[in-house]
Formats: structure tokens, sequence, C-alpha cells
């Protein structure tokens, strides 16, 4: 059977770090996004790539395991920002975060509205 390797060529950006902080993955989208002259960043460490504001925030998922979503502007597109730890045997591993750009007109389905 062929490696199936869903990550790498979805539409968005898959960043995949340990608990130190070191990125462990990156899909294609990520790559292309954060690697600086063609440096990718697998190996390194992100934090330093961080604000405090943001470390202690990536130090809080790491700790006590609760995810973080924002969107942002960038490069004048909306982006879904979703940050959340990654687990084995129910440990914490280190953090994911997807980052997918938003359509100007996403619609919004409200499933808890009473249909008429």
């Amino acid at each position: 059977m062929e490696k199936f390797n869903w990550a790498e060529d979805i539409d968005g950006a898959i960043t995949v770090s340990d608990t130190e902080g070191t990125v462990v993955y990156m899909n294609r989208r990520s790559r292309e996004t954060f690697n600086k002259e063609g440096q990718s960043m697998v190996g390194q460490n992100m934090m330093p790539c961080h604000n405090e504001r943001s470390q202690a925030i990536i130090r809080h998922m790491l700790e006590s395991g609760e995810s973080h979503c924002y969107t942002i502007t960038k490069k004048g597109r909306r982006k879904l920002i979703f940050q959340t730890p990654w687990r084995e045997d129910g440990e914490v591993r280190g953090l994911v975060e997807f980052s997918f750009v938003l359509p100007d007109d996403m619609p919004h389905y409200d499933r808890d509205a009473k249909r008429e």
C-alpha cells in the first residue's frame, strides 16, 4: 500500500512542534509560508520567532493541554489559526498549528437554530 500522507498537499498550512518548541514537521503550504530563502524550519526552535505574549500562550497550551484559536489578516487575506496540543498515550508531546485562508464570502450556518 502506498504511504498515506494526507497533510502534505491540503490547502492549508500545518506546522508541528515538540514540547521544546522544535519544529518536527511542516507540510508543503507551511514550508512555502514560513521558510526563509528556501531554508526549512524543521529542526529549528520556533520560540525565538514569537513575542513574549505568544511564548506565554505556547507554554500555557503545553502545560494545560488547552487549544488556542483566532483569526488574523495577513497580506490582505483573512486566516483562521487553530493551535492545539498533540498527544501520545494521553501525554502532551507538542503542538500542531493549522492555518487556513478564510474566503471573504464564507457562509455561516447555525446548527442550533430551530428550523421553521
